[in-house]
């Protein structure tokens, strides 16, 4: 994604499908983020362009990744997922994480048979 493909509509729709997903106001998530109520407004709306600490600070608030914002669900980039999976099976031993990829492999494969 260079810059001049950056969909800036498409991040505010899900900044606010995921504040209001999440019950949270734009004047609450303005307070937690130290932005304006008229600039998250803005943002959402995909009249401004957000800076990168502006778009940390609101996955932060809105207890998501920078990736679940910036992509949609299909388009996200196959390492974005990495990270939640290592900390997901960190603490899992030998067993548990064999039965975690017996189980995706059988969610895949059910997957593909949709598709």
């Amino acid at each position: 994604m260079d810059i001049a493909t950056i969909d800036y509509a498409a991040i505010g729709n899900r900044i606010r499908a995921t504040r209001l997903k999440r019950k949270i106001t734009q004047e609450a998530l303005s307070a937690a983020t130290n932005l304006s109520i008229a600039h998250i407004s803005h943002i959402e709306c995909g009249k401004t362009k957000l800076s990168l600490p502006a778009l940390v600070s609101i996955a932060t608030t809105l207890g998501v990744t920078v990736d679940n914002l910036l992509y949609d669900n299909d388009s996200a980039p196959y390492g974005s997922y990495d990270k939640e999976f290592a900390e997901l099976i960190s603490d899992c031993t030998g067993q548990e994480r064999r039965i975690i990829l017996e189980s995706a492999a059988q969610v895949k494969k059910a997957l593909r048979k949709k598709v």
